[in-house]
């Protein structure tokens, strides 16, 4: 159970707390706003990515060290994990399916899936 709450936390620390400029750049319409040229239209893809890698990452920590310390499974699970909070977090921040209630609960389910994977 220590695991799980920490997994909690630390998504909730680096979703929120950490993340600083990504925040911004994971969206799309940021980088049309501050960055206007054609050729930034996609970049804010990296950011997205990037965030999706450091959130997926942060979150399996615990897994690592109280759970299960297979290396090669557990990078599988970041990579597949880093897909899904791209795809949730697009659906937030870019093509505005969800809101913030939603794109969170995604994430906290996503987290206890892991865990119960894992324990």
């Amino acid at each position: 159970m220590l695991a799980l709450l920490c997994m909690i936390y630390l998504h909730l620390l680096d979703d929120y707390k950490i993340q600083g400029w990504l925040a911004d750049g994971k969206n799309k319409y940021w980088w049309q706003k501050n960055c206007p040229n054609k050729k930034y239209s996609k970049d804010y893809i990296i950011a997205l990515l990037e965030h999706s890698f450091m959130n997926t990452f942060f979150v399996h920590i615990p897994v690592y060290l109280f759970l299960y310390n297979n290396i090669n499974i557990l990078a599988i699970s970041v990579m597949i994990g880093t897909i899904f909070h791209a795809i949730v977090d697009d659906l937030k921040a870019n093509k505005y399916k969800i809101n913030l209630i939603q794109d969170q609960m995604l994430h906290i389910i996503y987290i206890i899936v892991i865990w119960f994977i894992f324990k």
